[in-house]
């Protein structure tokens, strides 16, 4: 690689300041919405995720 262009793409990428914070308005939509679901669904599968967690429970437990 020529070295102009390699001095360029190190300055390039060094100039930069790396965003670590993410894409929180997102998050908050993914999360909202997730939970909307779960609320919608709820109704509909209480008395099996009832069951299915009584019999996760008396699996670990003996």
């Amino acid at each position: 690689m020529h070295p102009s262009v390699s001095g360029l793409l190190l300055h390039l990428t060094a100039a930069r300041p790396r965003d670590d914070r993410g894409d929180v308005p997102g998050w908050v939509m993914v999360t909202l919405m997730t939970a909307i679901v779960v609320a919608a669904l709820t109704p509909f599968v209480s008395d099996e995720l009832r069951a299915l967690l009584a019999r996760a429970f008396a699996m670990v437990s003996g």
